[in-house]
């Protein structure tokens, strides 16, 4: 039996298998950070484990531009998927995201990450504010602390005259109405101005204080319960490369997206702080803020709260925190 030219290309298709659709992730963080290790990888993974291996993620060794044009690469097509905080973008496009960077919000990572994509997801309607891409996951990490190698901060007037390094949005805010002078910078470039004497001290959580290598520099850190403040992140993918997946790849790729990675990233968040304060030891003093201190806190946090509610139009930001403090069962009272 003779096979006809177009017959065997049809045979051959018929036992080939596609080829992969490659997705190219940029990512900005150490390639050792905890949570590039224990979220963004173990999540590539899974993608292609969910899709057949019809979809595959390659995250970069080094990233395609800064941190703060990570959401403009994802939607421009730069890369196919990026990670950032949204308060790394100088605009006010992602005013609604402020709604996870107060303080008293959450020890807890993983009640953090899932009630941030509960609440502003659907309240507040992140989708929108993410125009151009698809929304993978929204994030935060455990409570953030003040860190510094000057004083310890025991009254409000401590605060006075600290040059403190803030990942924008609103903890600047906060710390320039306590007195201190905020710089804005992204977490790769504190060692350098921290160990200098450019600033001196950083807003920071515990795992930043070793994965950036940051023990040596510093003397103090204070906490508070919930948190002095926290940073929001947002895990996108550009919104054609996205719908040129098929609707089976879309739906298995949200599954194991969204809470589920709310879920996973906040798991590493969590550990990652676990393991620095171990490794950290009695290196830094950790202490808890006096009384005077966090009712200053609570003082200029309410009043930047409610200016956020209040420019936000037609959405309730004073609602929106409320479900979301309920969730994480944190008041702010």
């Amino acid at each position: 039996m003779t096979i006809t030219k177009p017959a065997l290309a049809a045979l051959l298709l018929s036992v080939t298998p596609a080829m992969a659709e490659e997705l190219i992730m940029s990512s900005w963080l150490p390639p050792k950070h905890p949570i590039v290790v224990n979220a963004f990888e173990p999540w590539a993974e899974e993608v292609e484990k969910v899709t057949d291996g019809r979809v595959t993620v390659r995250i970069m060794g080094k990233p395609l531009g800064s941190p703060p044009a990570h959401f403009d690469m994802a939607r421009d097509g730069v890369a196919d998927v990026t990670y950032g905080l949204h308060s790394f973008t100088e605009d006010d496009r992602f005013n609604r995201a402020r709604l996870g960077q107060f303080s008293f919000l959450g020890d807890d990572a993983i009640a953090n990450s899932q009630a941030y994509w509960s609440v502003y997801g659907d309240q507040l309607n992140a989708a929108e504010e993410h125009a151009g891409t698809h929304l993978l996951g929204l994030f935060m990490h455990g409570p953030g602390l003040l860190h510094n190698n000057v004083r310890k901060i025991e009254t409000p007037a401590d605060m006075q005259g600290l040059k403190i390094r803030v990942p924008g949005g609103y903890v600047g805010d906060l710390v320039s109405a306590l007195g201190a002078t905020p710089l804005f910078m992204s977490s790769p470039e504190v060692y350098e101005k921290l160990s200098r004497g450019v600033i001196d001290g950083v807003a920071f959580t515990y795992e930043a204080m070793t994965a950036f290598n940051l023990v040596d520099d510093i003397k103090y850190s204070m906490t508070v319960p919930g948190g002095i403040y926290n940073t929001t992140w947002f895990f996108v993918i550009n919104e054609d490369k996205w719908n040129s997946l098929s609707e089976e790849d879309r739906a298995a790729i949200d599954a194991i997206s969204g809470q589920a990675f709310a879920e996973r990233v906040g798991q590493a968040w969590n550990d990652a702080d676990t393991a620095a304060q171990a490794e950290i030891g009695d290196k830094v003093d950790f202490y808890q803020a006096t009384p005077e201190v966090v009712a200053a806190l609570k003082e200029q946090a309410a009043k930047l709260e409610q200016a956020w509610s209040e420019g936000l139009g037609d959405y309730d930001g004073a609602a929106a925190l409320a479900a979301f403090r309920e969730m994480t069962g944190v008041s702010a009272e």
